[in-house]
Order: C-alpha cells, then structure tokens, then sequence
C-alpha cells in the first residue's frame, strides 16, 4: 500500500511482482527462515524477474519476458525475502537522472521540483518515500550512489564481481566497461546494507554463480570500523 501512495506521488514504480503474495505463504511454512525472512524489497527494472521486462527504459526490449530470475534474486529469495515491485530507471541507465519514454519521469520525493537521481532513481524514490525498507540497485560510476546521496538513504557500491550479475543487462552488453557494473543494496541505514550483503553472500550464491569469490561477509571488519 506504501509503495502505491509513494509512486502515486512521484512515479518510482513501473511493475508489480505477481507472485509475491504466493511466495509469502510459502515462507510462512518454511522451518528454516533466512537472514531477510519476510522483507519486503525493491528490485530496480534491469535486474530478471521470472515473468516480466527489463526494458532498460527502451521500448525494443518490451516485449522480452524474462523466463528465469536472476541470480541475486533467487539469492534474496532462498534468504526469506520478498521481491514486490520493480523501480523506474533512465533509458539506457546511463543517466544521472531518472526518466524514459516508457514511464516518464521519477521526481525526488524530499522535494518534487529535483531528481531523484540516476540511475537506480526508482530505488531512491521508492525507498525515501517510505514504500520500501531494502532495494537493489546497480552502479558503474555512481547510479547507486548518486540516489542515494539526493534522496537522503545509504547505498553500497560493492567491490567488482562481488555479487552476481548474472543474467541481467550488464550480461548482454555490446561493450565493455573499463570500470566494473555492480548490484548492490540501497536502504534508509548501514546496518541495512549489511545484513543483505550478509544474506547475499552465501553458499547459493557461490553455487548459482562459480565466477563469485567464495568469501563470505566479515561481520568482524565492518564492526571493527573498517571499510567493508
């Protein structure tokens, strides 16, 4: 309901997750709860959802229904959480800015004359207005940063071939980026952040996708102070 209120406001959401309401149900008669048991999350447009489009805010790729999820969403899945929505991006991503002829413009929810920035603004958006607690966004040179810093929340731009990005548009690129695209999580605190990189780097994870370091998360070093 939060979600709806929120995009009603600033149009930060572009699709609903069928399933999700199913996949809670599931959850509740499961023995074992995962590290984000029954969380609601935000997954930006690009990222595969079994059964609906990463347009990338291009119209050519509309009507390519994706048949699996992605890794990093199976991961949030198998730990208990709940993808619900998908969230505006740029067309191409390559944007700093948050707006595509697909679904128009994403505004700032702190103040609707700015943008929420790019190019992970849906996720921004979203979670600044107060319809989402956890999102996934991705970032080359500053699209989960960039949001995070004009919508007022904490984002993490992981190290290089952290998480895994496969399948997703980074995947089906024509070129090559000098500098590494990654997924990485966006919310309103750092313990946030840590817990799902906590929940994401685990044994299925590492199996779904070998090309990840098998290096789970050092609890230790971000307590510590140190730089994760």
């Amino acid at each position: 309901g939060e979600a709806l209120e929120v995009t009603r406001e600033v149009n930060c959401v572009i699709d609903f997750i069928h399933g999700c309401e199913d996949q809670l149900q599931k959850l509740k008669k499961q023995k074992e709860k995962g590290l984000l048991y029954g969380i609601p999350i935000s997954i930006k447009d690009h990222i595969n959802c079994k059964g609906h489009v990463s347009s990338g805010g291009m119209v050519k790729f509309l009507g390519q229904v994706k048949e699996e999820d992605s890794v990093i969403v199976q991961v949030l899945k198998s730990q208990g959480a709940i993808p619900f929505v998908k969230t505006n991006i740029p067309q191409t991503m390559i944007n700093y800015d948050c707006s595509n002829l697909i679904f128009g413009q994403t505004l700032n929810p702190l103040n609707h004359q700015k943008s929420p920035g790019g190019s992970s603004g849906g996720e921004g958006a979203l979670i600044a207005g107060g319809g989402s607690i956890l999102g996934i966004g991705s970032d080359v040179a500053g699209s989960i940063r960039l949001p995070s810093s004009f919508c007022g929340l904490c984002g993490l731009k992981p190290t290089g071939n952290r998480i895994s990005t496969s399948p997703s548009a980074y995947n089906n690129r024509t070129f090559v980026l000098a500098v590494t695209g990654m997924m990485g999580p966006m919310a309103r605190d750092v313990d946030s952040l840590a817990l799902c990189m906590k929940a994401l780097l685990c044994e299925e994870m590492f199996r779904l996708d070998p090309t990840v370091p098998p290096i789970p998360f050092d609890e230790e070093v971000r307590l510590r102070g140190n730089p994760l």
